[in-house]
This record gives C-alpha cells, structure tokens and sequence, in this order.
C-alpha cells in the first residue's frame, strides 16, 4: 500500500521493509541489501493518531497491544510556528512500520525538552498497566528528528542519553552536536535559502565524536515540494530501520563502499560521511 505515502505534505515536512530475519550464525549469509526508494512503501500496520498528554500527538500501529512486541519510538520537532498536522504523512508512514511517534505540539521545540518530554510519557506509559503502550515500548530504541527549529532541537534533544539516534531535518542553529552521543542523518536542501545546505554540512563536518552522514536532497528547498518529499521518507524510515529496528537491509543504504544514497544521484545532490561512519 502506498496510499499514506503519497498525499501532500501540507506548508513544511518532514519525515520505517520488514526487519530483516537473522539467519543462523553457522550459515553466515549476507543480507539483502535495499534502497531508500524501497523504503518509501507503506508498512504493513494501519496507523492510529491519538492525543497523548497535553503536550504531545501520538501516532502508532492499531494493533499494538497484540502479541508482544516492542516498538520503537521516534520523538518528533516541529518547524518555527508549525503544527503536527503538517507532518503527518511522514507520522502516517512510521506508525505503519511499526513504530510509536511522539510529536511535540508546539512550533517552538529547539530546546528539545518538549521532545525528550514525549519520551518519558511514553516511558511512564509503558509502565502503566492498562495503557494501550503497556510493555509494548521499546524505550532502549528512540530515536529525535525534527525539521528547521525542530531539527535544532532534535540535536539538543540527541544529547540525552534516552535518545540512542538523531536526524536533524535542514536544522537550525538549536543545539550542540558535539554532544551528540550516537549515530546522526543530516538532512539538507539543494535549494534552501532559509537553512542553507552550506550551513547544514557544516553543522555535520563539526559532529566528528560520533558516526555521522550528510545528505543533500536535489532541488529541495525549505519546504520540500514534488518528489523530494518521498525521497526524505524513504531515506528517513531507512536511517531508522537501521539504528533502531536492526533491519540490516538498509545498512546499505548509507554505509559500506557503494551506499545507496551516494549511488541515487538523481534523488541526492551531495552525500558524505565521517570517518566513524565510513
């Protein structure tokens, strides 16, 4: 199904392939490999967009409270003076893959405490018998994301140690990434004028203590437009299959001698990674 995927981002965007089976150590076989494109597809659960407190929209799997899984979780920025709704399809989208979204319902989330406030409800949630979260959050697996203000945010909220990953969407000056302690995705536009790529690369080449990768969406601007959109969600849903989902389908896709990201031209105007990703 590739409905979700594909209705428009309202004015700003943002933006999880099944989990690839671990075969038995003594056959030693390779995993398939994937690429972002693939991860543009919906996942196989139907998404629920639920008020969580206050403060906070939540999206995730309907049947989460079946069987026993643990899901991961993605705590979410909104850009300057933006709303929950204008994310949605990319919320849309990782629910379908399973995973729990906390998004912080302000337009003012640089300080990234209104994002690291989602993940101690979801937490506490998890805690709590006869919540729907019960025993059904991975709280070892959370990932910050965030567009513009947000994605600065995302950065301050990365350096908690809730947070084990972080991708800052053409993010603003919030943050140190220098006290990032895990894996980041830095996102940037070709054409964007308000977060120039520029600035963007250099806020990555400054994050030198953790593995780190740069991409470049061709043609983007600010406010991601035509296909560039999808392009982001794939390669968003794949970061995070990665780092939180073990899904080693979509290590390829940024890591090893011929990433995806670096291949796909088309999508991807400039690609890098640090030392410590490469």
């Amino acid at each position: 199904m590739r409905s979700l995927s594909r209705r428009l981002f309202l004015a700003t965007t943002a933006v999880a392939v099944t989990v690839a089976l671990t075969p038995p150590a003594a056959l030693a076989l390779p995993a398939p490999s994937s690429t972002a494109r693939d991860y543009e597809q919906d996942g196989p659960h139907r998404p629920v967009k639920a008020a969580g407190d206050a403060a906070h929209t939540l999206y995730y799997p309907a049947d989460i409270a079946t069987g026993t899984a643990k899901h991961p979780v993605l705590l979410w920025g909104n850009g300057t003076g933006a709303t929950v709704e204008q994310y949605e399809v990319l919320f849309t989208h990782l629910a379908s893959w399973g995973y729990v979204v906390a998004a912080a319902n302000t337009g003012q989330s640089g300080s990234g405490t209104e994002m690291l406030d989602g993940a101690r409800y979801l937490i506490a949630e998890n805690a709590r018998q006869g919540s729907v979260f019960h025993d059904r959050v991975d709280t070892g697996a959370i990932a910050a994301a965030g567009h513009s203000q947000g994605g600065g945010g995302a950065i301050a909220a990365g350096a908690d140690p809730l947070v084990k990953t972080t991708i800052p969407i053409m993010p603003g000056p919030q943050g140190n990434v220098n006290s990032l302690h895990g894996p980041a995705f830095f996102v940037s536009g070709q054409a964007d004028i308000i977060v120039p790529a520029p600035y963007v690369r250099a806020r990555f080449l400054a994050c030198d203590q953790v593995p780190a990768v740069y991409g470049q969406l061709r043609g983007a601007t600010h406010f991601l437009q035509g296909d560039t959109r999808y392009r982001l969600i794939g390669a968003v849903t794949a970061w995070l299959q990665y780092h939180l989902a073990g899904d080693q389908a979509a290590k390829n896709v940024f890591y090893g001698t011929s990433p995806d990201l670096a291949r796909d031209t088309g999508a991807w105007s400039d690609f890098a990674r640090n030392t410590l990703a490469s």
